[in-house]
C-alpha cells in the first residue's frame, strides 16, 4: 500500500487504499493531500487556488543601482494551503516569460487586474496544484518583472534562483507589492526546479550551489557549462554571444544593462576561445560559484542527442559527474533537436505520469518505486524506445576504428609511415561529407565496407590523432557518418516535430488558463546518409583549455578529443565513415587557419563505444574491393537553432 514517510511532519495526508476504513477517511470535510496507487490525487480546486506574487530579495545588485535585486515570484497554490496544510513547491524559473514564451506554443504570462497571473505558462500549474503542490513561475533577474540585469549563467542568474529557495525555507526576505513582508508559511520548504533550455540551466545552477531545500531538479535540454555551450576545446561557436543573449531576454531599454554587457564582451575571451574565470563562474560541473560536488538534489535529466543548440555534451558531462558522486538520478535520451519530452511523439502521457511520480517521490516522499525502474529511457529510432539500467549503455565496448591510406576504415592499424593530408579551410558539413572516395584538398575521409551486422553506438566517441602542422595551430573537425539510405528522425526540420491541431489535456482548467496543448508528430526523412557525431578542437588546446600550447611546425603531436555524444544504430549493409577536416562553417564562427595538416595514420584512431552481440574481429569490418564513392551532391538542411 502506498505510504508517505513519517518525516513529512505537518502534512495533512490521506492514504487511500482498498479497505472500507481508509475509504471512509478520504471523505473528510477538509481536503488533504491524498495518495492512491503511488500517486497524489487531484482533490484540490484549481479554479479556487490562491494566486499571488511576491518579490524575493536576492544577495546581488546586478544593475549597480545601490539596491539588492528583487526577484518576482508568481505563485499558485491550493486554497487550503497555509500553516495547517503545508505543501511542496515546483518552480520554473525563466528569462523567457515576456519575450520568447514557454513551450511549443510559446505561452507568455498573462496578468489579471490585480497584477497576479491569470495564466501560468505550461501545464505544471493545471496538473500539480489540484494534487497538493504550489507552482512558482519565477522571473529570472533582469527579465520580465524582476530587478537587475541578466548576466547569462553568472552570479545574478544563479543567486537570484537560490534566494527563492532560501525564502521558502525562511532564510531570505520577500515583500508584497505594497512593501509589506511576505512569509511562506504555506510550504514545507521542499522544492523542485524544472525547465527546458535556459530554465533547466537555472535548475542545474541552483542545485550546484548545494542550497538546502532544493530536493530535486528536472533539467531539460539544459546547460551544465556555458563554455561547452559556446566552445568546443578552444573552437568558438559564436562571437559576443553572451552579451547578445543578455539583451535578447531583457525587454528593458538597452542602456540599463549596457555596462554589464560591455564587461561580458571584454571578459569572455572570444579572441582565444580559452577557458578563463568568466567561464569558470558559469561552469556548474567544476566551477568557481557552483559545482557537481555540492549537488544533493536528485536529478531527472532529459536531453536529445541531436540538439545542436544546447549540445549534448552538456548533459553527458553533467550526468557523468553526478554518477561519480552517487547522486540519485534518472534520464531520458531522445533523437530530436531542442525538444521538450512533453512533445516526444507518443510519450506525452508517459512523460506526465513519470514526472508526477518523480515529484511525488522526492517532494512528498511517496513510496512509488519510480527509482526501482530502469534508470534510462533511450530513443533508438523514430518510433522506437528502449529502457536500460543506465546511460550510456553499461555494456558498450570501446572499439578502435583505424584509418588507412587507401581510404578504408577498419580494425587493423595502417602500415608505419602511411599518412594523409589536407588544408584547414572553412567549409560546410555538406562539403565535408560529399563525394567521399574522391580526394578533396579540405578533408580526408575513411569508410568501412558494408557492415555485416547492426552496430549500436552508445556514448561519446573519442578521436585520437597524431598530426603535424605547418603552422602553430589548426582547427580540426571530426565527423562520424552513417552512409546508407534510411528513414530517420528529421531533427533538421522543425526541431524534429510538427504541431498538429488535435489537443490533449493534462490537469484542470479555467477560462483563462487551460491545461490543453496541441499534439505533435515526429518528422522523418529518408536520406542517403546521416552525420551521427561531430566534434571540434583548436589543436593548440589539446593539453589545456586555459593554457594553449602551439605546435612546433613539422613536428608530430598527439591531438585527442571527444566528439558530441550519441546513441545511434548503424544498420547492417550501411557504411561507417570518419571524416577529418578543418574549420566547420556550419557550427563555428571561426576563420580557417590555412594550416596544412598531415595525419600519421598508423598512430591515429577513433574509439567508438559500441553495443555488440559478439566481439568484433579485424575481418568483420570489411573493406570494399573497389574504391567506394558516397553521394556527390548534398543539401542537408541546417537545423533552426531554437533558443527556448
Amino acid at each position: 500500500m502506498p505510504h508517505i514517510r513519517a518525516a513529512l511532519i505537518g502534512f495533512a495526508v490521506v492514504m487511500v487504499g482498498s479497505t472500507p476504513a481508509n475509504a471512509a477517511t478520504a471523505t473528510t470535510a477538509t481536503p488533504a493531500i491524498t495518495v492512491e496507487q503511488g500517486r497524489s490525487q487531484p482533490v484540490f480546486s484549481y479554479a479556487d487556488a490562491v494566486r499571488e506574487h511576491v518579490f524575493v530579495e536576492s544577495s546581488v545588485d546586478s544593475d549597480s543601482d545601490g539596491r539588492l535585486d528583487r526577484v518576482r515570484v508568481d505563485i499558485i497554490r491550493p486554497k487550503e494551503s497555509g500553516p495547517g496544510l503545508k505543501v511542496p513547491v515546483i518552480i520554473d524559473e525563466s528569462p523567457y516569460y515576456d519575450n520568447s514564451g514557454r513551450g511549443n506554443e510559446a505561452e507568455r504570462k498573462v496578468y489579471d487586474a490585480a497584477g497576479d497571473l491569470a495564466r501560468f505558462p505550461l501545464f505544471y500549474d493545471n496538473y500539480f496544484v489540484p494534487r497538493g503542490y504550489a507552482v512558482l513561475n519565477v522571473d529570472m533577474i533582469g527579465t520580465t518583472k524582476s530587478d537587475g540585469c541578466p548576466d547569462v549563467g553568472g552570479r545574478a542568474d544563479v543567486l537570484g534562483g537560490k534566494a527563492v529557495i532560501d525564502w521558502l525555507n525562511g532564510r531570505a526576505a520577500a515583500y508584497r507589492e505594497d512593501g509589506t513582508p511576505a512569509v511562506a508559511d504555506w510550504t514545507t520548504g521542499k522544492a523542485g526546479m524544472i525547465g527546458k533550455s535556459y530554465d533547466g540551466t537555472l535548475a542545474n545552477a541552483v542545485a550546484a550551489t548545494g542550497v538546502k531545500g532544493l530536493e530535486t531538479i528536472v533539467p531539460i535540454s539544459a546547460i551544465s557549462s556555458w563554455y561547452k555551450y559556446q566552445r568546443s576545446n578552444g573552437v568558438v561557436y559564436n562571437y559576443d554571444y553572451m552579451s547578445w543573449l543578455s539583451n535578447v531576454v531583457d525587454t528593458d531599454p538597452d542602456a540599463k544593462c549596457a555596462a554589464l554587457r560591455a564587461r561580458m564582451d571584454a571578459e569572455d575571451g572570444d579572441d582565444t576561445g580559452d577557458y578563463n574565470a568568466f567561464w569558470a563562474e558559469r561552469d556548474y560541473i567544476a566551477g568557481s560559484l557552483g559545482d557537481a560536488s555540492k549537488v544533493h538534489a536528485s536529478v531527472f535529466a532529459v536531453h536529445t542527442v541531436n540538439d545542436l543548440n544546447v549540445k549534448p555534451d552538456n548533459f553527458s558531462a553533467w550526468w557523468q559527474a553526478l554518477a561519480e558522486r552517487g547522486v540519485p538520478r534518472k534520464i531520458w535520451v531522445g533523437q530530436y533537436q531542442h525538444v521538450d519530452p512533453f512533445d516526444f511523439e507518443g510519450r506525452r502521457d508517459l512523460w506526465v505520469d513519470t514526472l508526477h511520480r518523480w515529484f511525488d517521490r522526492w517532494l512528498l516522499g511517496v513510496g512509488n518505486r519510480v527509482m526501482a525502474e530502469p534508470r534510462a529511457d533511450v530513443q533508438v529510432g523514430p518510433q522506437s524506445w528502449i529502457t536500460q539500467r543506465d546511460w550510456p549503455a553499461p555494456f558498450a565496448v570501446k572499439v578502435p576504428f583505424r584509418p588507412a591510406a587507401d581510404g578504408s576504415l577498419g580494425l587493423i592499424p595502417a602500415k608505419k609511415g602511411q599518412t594523409a593530408a589536407f588544408t584547414d579551410v572553412r567549409q560546410s558539413e555538406d562539403a565535408m561529407v560529399a563525394d567521399v572516395g574522391t580526394a578533396s584538398p579540405g578533408r580526408v575521409a575513411f569508410t568501412t565496407g558494408e557492415l555485416p551486422l547492426d552496430l549500436r553506438l552508445s556514448g561519446t566517441p573519442v578521436v585520437d590523432l597524431r598530426v603535424a602542422l605547418d603552422r602553430p595551430t589548426s582547427n580540426l573537425t571530426a565527423l562520424l557518418v552513417d552512409f546508407g539510405d534510411d528513414t530517420r528522425v528529421d531533427w533538421r526540420r522543425g526541431q524534429g516535430i510538427s504541431t498538429l491541431t488535435e489537443e490533449s489535456c493534462h490537469g484542470e482548467s479555467t477560462a483563462a488558463d487551460d491545461g490543453c496543448y496541441k499534439k505533435v508528430a515526429t518528422n522523418v526523412a529518408t536520406r542517403p546518409l546521416e552525420i551521427v557525431a561531430r566534434g571540434w578542437i583548436d589543436a593548440q588546446n589539446r593539453e589545456s583549455l586555459s593554457e594553449p600550447s602551439p605546435l612546433e611546425p613539422g613536428t608530430y603531436a598527439k591531438v585527442e578529443w571527444k566528439t558530441l555524444p550519441q546513441d545511434y544504430v548503424f544498420k547492417k549493409g550501411h557504411r561507417l565513415a570518419l571524416v577529418i577536416a578543418g574549420t566547420d562553417a556550419t557550427y563555428s564562427g571561426e576563420a580557417a587557419t590555412g594550416a596544412g595538416v598531415t595525419v600519421d595514420l598508423a598512430k591515429s584512431k577513433v574509439l567508438l563505444p559500441l553495443v555488440l552481440s559478439t566481439p568484433l574481429a579485424g575481418g568483420e569490418v570489411p573493406k570494399d574491393k573497389l574504391k567506394w564513392h558516397g553521394p556527390r551532391q548534398l543539401n542537408l538542411p541546417v537545423p533552426e537553432i531554437k533558443l527556448f
